[in-house]
């Protein structure tokens, strides 16, 4: 591929928009070597990047009049707001004005953006989301984190193609095993769902190694763990939830025992090994016909721009084009 990769970054998608969204966005034009295009209103974008120095910087404004709001019906939204910073990032994919788009709105309103402007690759219906879960763990992959909370079995063998190609592309990972989370490790634990997910995946030809457990998300057992929407979703908040608390809880207990530097560096040590996300940021939604990558909606600017890495990684490796290849194997096998 030629030139700089670009990327369409939703400046009015999450919790910190439209300042951390651009912060970031500038902070990976000038580290990353990508083109960045900001997408949004165009006053609230230039009073941002106003705030850099961005005279050298490979950054310009594609301008979006309307604006997907948290707590808007996804679908209902992206078809009212055809004009939604969001929904101008896709199409510029789309239109092949873009390689790839992130934006840090609603999970939910990101992946109907990119549904109907993007597309879904054959045999998905809907994408996936996942990523390295803890730093305690960084080549172990979960998903999904939330984007289908109500799965069927067959899907469990999708998000797993995925969970590999994503291991392959992204962790280095040569042949990544591949466990289906559950109440415990024997073959015909769990529910008719679970039994139905392990019969197919031991079908699949992949790497799979049996059903693994919530302790073996810590300690690597598995370079891919699958998991319904639901389960993950509430796992991850958890894993969010109990971070933050070990970093209040150090904070109190060792503030009178510890330098005010040193008791920093170790929570701040440890909340990136337990938070989900915290370093990597987001990453990119699986099974859509190109990359659209999803960023937490708390991120800051340091997310925002890992997020963006994570685009630029997916479009270097042919992410997508592997994941293609790797779905159409895994389907005539199953078919077979």
């Amino acid at each position: 591929m030629g030139g700089k990769i670009r990327v369409a970054v939703d400046g009015m998608g999450g919790d910190f928009a439209p300042t951390e969204i651009v912060g970031g966005a500038v902070q990976a034009a000038r580290d990353l070597d990508v083109e960045i295009i900001m997408v949004g209103p165009k006053a609230d974008i230039e009073t941002e990047l106003a705030k850099h120095d961005v005279a050298d910087l490979p950054i310009r404004l594609v301008e979006a009049t309307e604006v997907i709001e948290d707590g808007e019906q996804p679908a209902i939204a992206v078809m009212r707001k055809p004009n939604s910073s969001m929904a101008v990032a896709a199409r510029l994919v789309k239109e092949g004005e873009a390689d790839a788009m992130v934006s840090a709105g609603a999970t939910g309103a990101v992946m109907v953006c990119a549904l109907q402007y993007i597309g879904a690759l054959p045999g998905i219906e809907r994408p996936v989301v996942g990523g390295p879960f803890l730093g305690l763990s960084p080549k172990t992959v979960l998903l999904d984190l939330g984007a289908n909370v109500g799965c069927q079995p067959y899907q469990m063998v999708n998000f797993a193609v995925a969970g590999s190609v994503y291991a392959r592309s992204f962790l280095g990972v040569e042949n990544p095993t591949i466990g289906l989370l559950n109440v415990g490790a024997e073959e015909g634990k769990g529910t008719d769902f679970t039994r139905e997910a392990y019969d197919l995946l031991k079908q699949s030809k992949l790497n799979f190694i049996g059903n693994v457990e919530g302790m073996d998300i810590i300690s690597g057992k598995a370079n891919v763990i699958v998991c319904d929407g639901f389960v993950g979703n509430i796992l991850l908040k958890f894993c969010e939830g109990l971070g933050r608390a070990i970093k209040r809880w150090l904070d109190e207990g060792m503030k009178e025992k510890l330098a005010s530097d040193e008791l920093e560096k170790m929570t701040g040590t440890l909340y990136r090994l337990m938070s989900p996300g915290v370093v990597l940021g987001g990453g990119p939604l699986w099974g859509v016909d190109g990359v659209a990558a999803v960023a937490h909606g708390a991120s800051r600017a340091p997310q925002i721009a890992g997020t963006i890495r994570q685009a630029k990684t997916a479009v270097e490796s042919g992410f997508i084009e592997t994941l293609r290849t790797e779905l159409e194997k895994v389907q005539k096998t199953l078919s077979g």
